[in-house]
């Protein structure tokens, strides 16, 4: 700030340097005291109080900020003598901005600009301020009004972005692209252009109305010499060429790419995409298209002949055989690579029998198989082999590991890569569980030979083979799931925290225990180790998944609440910076940034995590409040009773969203965030599938469901609030006819979320209260079913609708809700093992359950205890008791006697389990993992580890890897186990007391009505 330092309304820059510099150095009560002595000098000026008001929100006091604000903003708008000038607007901004008023700041350029109309800092200034609202039209008004002012390519490149982005992320038709061609073909009729980014922007721009010849001829006239990198230029002329359809001109050019970049991976694929005239490397671009790309181009099949393709494919063979030999180090794997998509085209095209392909895979792995980057390389060509050729591919490959490098580290590269391609083609899947025993020791075993390669490594270092034991831990689960032995299940989690005892930076290693932990009920651990990743900006919207799910069905609150307060932060604070990003951009002429920019920012605000963590965030407030009606109250009023969440929920089936979470990081068993093969039977499959395409229409499910709660628990307070208020009118008399109303509409479209009409949904939950129908008719949502009975009950307080389906009683909605919470919990709790024996289970379901319909529920008998009882200090009158209120005072407290009933019985197991000696649970995990005998079930890799670490060779592991396997403790690893699973239960027995005592004072209270 100081280089914008001058007479900013009329005030010397001395007098105001003290100022800043107070500010720069957070000493915010010294810059406010000199502030003061410079507005009792200079009390009307707007400068000196935008100052006192970017102070006073630095130092959190945001209301004063504020009003201080507007008053400046009055004096500039009243003052007509007053200087306009960008310093004094320019920190009203920033102080309006950060309070979320950026309109304000906007309305006092739009009022500069009008009176000082060829003023043009200020019209920059403006077109700033549009730029952060994302007001494509006006930005484009104004940059064109710059334009008209002084001439500058610039501001004619800020109207351009503006149209494209009009077009690319607004409302703008493709007519204004016409716009935006005509103004810059003037331009460069007068003026020619002088920008290399002017010129994309330019092609672009023609590129976008399929314009292809007229963006190649000015490419490659006189503007293409703006372009002074060589290989930029010939990657926009081959695509250009490739789009018009001029193929085989295409194929040239990027033939000369690779000539000059024989690694360019991409370029290749062009390369042989415009030889067979295959445009699917160039498919259009949008919002939707996936963080994580597939590592190869889907391809259509030719139309060419067969004497055509075989041509076509030979000039390419031929061509990388010429990269191949020019290549002098052989440390580039792209000619390679290149030779295997090759053979891959031929076997989808049908002239490959795939021996070939076999072939050229195993010579690839006889020139790259050490690296860890083999299996990932190859994924793509294995896919088009069938099942039988995979395995003989595999089978080759082992016949190979007979020749392994003389070198130990590519040695042990080779004898990974071949126990991951074993992963990959699904092998492991059809061994013998002795197989898998055998091969899991055999891996630990490779794992403890090669630890001396690494002890001369530093700590962040990756160490030889430590790939060894995330493949160990991947068969132990794989035995667990396929025998239910708990045993391989503990030695999975025992085996990953060896090895983070050696090494505590491996992330992989991290992420799996993460799993594991969420599975074995021990959330605060995973949580840990989430923590322990240290995800940070972008990751958080690609990473968090590994966490987020599992934490929103927990009974960790204070955790869960950072976890969300967190990512929204990042959320916000991008969405925010972004804007200053993209006017940076064009301040420094990078317009394709402009683009970028914009459209990332549109990219995440579409995220369907954003909007999920957006819900849930409100949601969890209301659970943590669930047993103070009052406390309920307040925060309902904070959300505007939920209203807000209602229009998200009637958007949300129109709304775009995106899907940028990074599954390929995630375990074999939970490819997904929906999927846990370890819930259920074994399956003998060999591929897990990456992409769920049902995924986003039950996301939408689930955020139209999460989004109409906070209105409804409102409404359904209301809707019992109303009942019998001061005992003076009964049958609901009281209640706001709009209240019943807006609950029924609420009611049908969460009955149609669930797949039914409302009259069907009430025949299904009726149905199941009855006993005429099981829980299973529910399906997967019994949490859903649970909320719309609970829901169903509050609206039936006035509407009494279920006497149409068979009520016995005005009040039958009490015990339809009673018997369904009542009986699904405690068939829950009296099924379940204790978790130390059975990891997973029903938990999270049971906690969804006490946390959501039951709290919600219990708002309801919260709201109508309340209307029963008497009002101010009046006592109740004796004598004749209205059988209404007697009625309902009745079903009430069958509600309270039920739901205090339930949850005593959950506190008693959940304190059976938190009382057990610790001892005890450490013993019942470390005996299963004692051998039955020698050579067979879980603890042999364990036995293991523990022979190499009571006598580690200082001499021949170095200090730190021996220090570490001393420092290793299978027994503390059982012990964490423990007491991450009693955290977890000791908070969910403090949610079931709390709500437990808020209900008996609720008795308490019902006895004096």
């Amino acid at each position: 700030m100081a280089s914008k330092f001058g007479l900013a309304g009329g005030i010397p820059e001395r007098r105001v340097r003290p100022i800043w510099d107070a500010i720069d150095s957070r000493q915010f009560k010294n810059a406010l005291k000199i502030t003061t002595t410079l507005l009792s000098k200079h009390p009307h000026s707007p400068y000196a109080l935008a100052l006192k008001a970017l102070i006073l929100e630095r130092m959190g006091k945001s209301d004063e900020a504020l009003s201080v604000c507007l008053n400046a903003k009055e004096l500039l708008y009243k003052n007509e003598s007053l200087l306009m000038d960008d310093l004094t607007l320019s920190t009203l901004q920033i102080v309006f901005q950060r309070l979320d008023h950026l309109e304000l700041a906007t309305s006092c350029y739009e009022h500069a600009c009008g009176k000082f109309p060829n003023n043009l800092e200020l019209m920059m200034g403006l077109f700033n301020c549009y730029v952060r609202e994302y007001s494509f039209v006006k930005q484009q008004q104004t940059a064109i009004k710059m334009y008209k002012l002084v001439g500058e390519e610039r501001f004619l490149l800020w109207a351009v972005c503006s149209i494209q982005l009009q077009v690319l992320c607004g409302d703008g038709g493709e007519k204004l692209l016409l716009l935006a061609e005509g103004l810059l073909k003037k331009h460069v009729a007068s003026h020619s252009l002088h920008e290399p980014e002017a010129l994309i922007v330019y092609i672009s721009i023609l590129e976008q109305q399929s314009k292809f010849g007229d963006a190649l001829e000015i490419l490659t006239g006189k503007l293409g010499s703006l372009l002074m990198i060589e290989v930029d230029k010939l990657r926009i002329q081959g695509k250009l060429l490739a789009r018009a359809g001029d193929y085989a001109a295409a194929a040239n050019v990027y033939q000369k790419i690779l000539e000059l970049c024989a690694d360019d991976w991409e370029a290749f694929l062009h390369y042989l995409g415009c030889l067979l005239e295959d445009d699917s490397s160039w498919s259009t671009e949008n919002i939707n298209a996936p963080f994580h790309p597939p590592k190869f181009v889907e391809c259509k099949l030719t139309h060419f002949t067969d004497e055509v393709f075989d041509s076509c494919v030979s000039n390419a063979s031929a061509f990388v055989q010429k990269l191949q030999a020019e290549e002098s180090n052989n440390s580039l794997r792209n000619p390679y690579l290149a030779y295997l998509e090759i053979e891959r085209r031929k076997c989808l095209f049908g002239k490959n029998n795939h021996d070939d392909l076999i072939e050229a895979l195993l010579q690839y792995y006889s020139r790259f198989g050490h690296l860890a980057c083999f299996t990932s390389d190859v994924e793509a060509f294995l896919q088009v082999l069938s099942p039988e050729k995979k395995m003989e591919f595999l089978d080759k490959l082992m016949e190979n590991s007979n020749s392994l490098s003389a070198v130990p580290t590519k040695a042990l590269g080779q004898s990974i890569t071949l126990l991951k391609t074993q992963e990959l083609i699904g092998n492991m899947f059809t061994l013998s569980v002795g197989e898998l025993e055998g091969s899991a020791l055999q891996m630990a075993e490779l794992y403890c030979k090669n630890l001396p390669l690494s002890k001369d490594l530093d700590p962040q270092e990756s160490m030889h083979g430590e790939e060894l034991l995330s493949i160990v831990c991947n068969v132990l689960v794989q035995l667990f799931w396929r025998t239910r032995n708990l045993g391989y299940f503990v030695e999975a989690v025992m085996v990953l925290e060896f090895g983070l005892t050696i090494r505590r930076y491996v992330w992989q290693y991290k992420i799996l225990l993460l799993h594991l932990y969420s599975h074995f009920c021990a959330l605060s651990l995973a949580y840990e180790r989430y923590k322990s990743l240290d995800v940070k900006n972008i990751l958080m919207e690609t990473v968090s998944h590994h966490i987020l799910p599992q934490m929103l069905v927990s009974p960790l609150w204070a955790d869960l609440s950072d976890l969300l307060k967190d990512y929204l932060k990042f959320m916000d604070d991008h969405f925010r910076e972004s804007a200053d990003l993209t006017f940076l951009a064009y301040r420094h002429r990078n317009y394709s940034k402009v683009i970028e920019f914009v459209q990332f920012k549109e990219r995440l605000q579409h995220s369907n995590q954003y909007l999920v963590a957006r819900v849930e965030a409100p949601i969890l407030q209301l659970k943590q409040s669930a047993d103070n009606i009052e406390e309920e109250e307040s925060i309902l009023g904070s959300l505007k009773c939920g209203i807000d969440f209602v229009e998200l929920s009637n958007e949300i089936g129109s709304k775009s969203l995106t899907f940028n979470e990074d599954f390929q990081s995630r375990p074999w068993w939970t490819p997904t965030t929906e999927k846990n093969y370890l819930l259920g039977p074994f399956e003998g499959i060999s591929y897990y599938p990456k992409e769920n395409l049902e995924r986003e229409a039950n996301v939408r499910g689930t955020i139209g469901r999460k989004s109409l709660l906070p209105r409804m628990i409102y409404l359904s307070i209301q809707s019992a609030s109303v009942l019998h208020k001061d005992n003076s009118e009964i049958n609901g008399s009281l209640a706001d006819p709009k209240t019943s109303t807006e609950l029924r509409t609420l009611l049908e479209r969460y009955a149609k979320l669930l797949g039914f009409s409302l009259n069907d949904a009430i025949d299904v939950v009726v149905g199941v209260s009855r006993g005429l129908k099981p829980f299973q008719a529910f399906g997967s949502d019994v949490i859903d079913w649970l909320n719309f009975a609970v829901f169903l009950n509050a609206w039936n307080l006035n509407s009494h609708e279920l006497e149409q389906h068979g009520g016995e009683c005005m009040h039958g909605g009490w015990h339809l809700v009673n018997f369904l919470l009542e009986n699904y919990i405690l068939g829950k709790v009296r099924s379940m093992e204790p978790l130390i024996h059975s990891p997973q289970g029903d938990f999270p379901i049971l906690v969804q359950i006490a946390t959501e319909p039951l709290a919600w529920h219990g708002l309801v008998i919260q709201s109508c205890v309340r209307s029963c009882l008497p009002s101010g200090k009046k006592k109740k009158k004796s004598g004749y008791v209205d059988q209404s209120i007697s009625s309902l005072s009745h079903a009430i407290r069958d509600a309270i006697q039920s739901l205090c009933g339930t949850l005593e019985e959950v506190g008693k197991w959940l304190q059976d389990q938190i009382n057990s000696p610790e001892d005890k649970k450490m013993d019942s995990l470390v005996s299963s993992l004692q051998r039955k005998g020698q050579g067979e079930g879980p603890g042999q890799v364990l036995h293991l580890l523990e022979t190499l670490m009571s006598s580690p060779n200082e001499t021949v592991l170095g200090n730190r890897i021996s220090e570490a396997l001393r420092s290793w403790s299978p027994v503390d690893v059982a012990r964490k186990i423990v007491t991450g699973q009693c955290t977890v239960l000791s908070e969910f027995c403090r949610i079931c007391e709390s709500k437990i005592k808020s209900l008996r004072a609720l008795k308490q209270q019902l006895a004096q009505v």
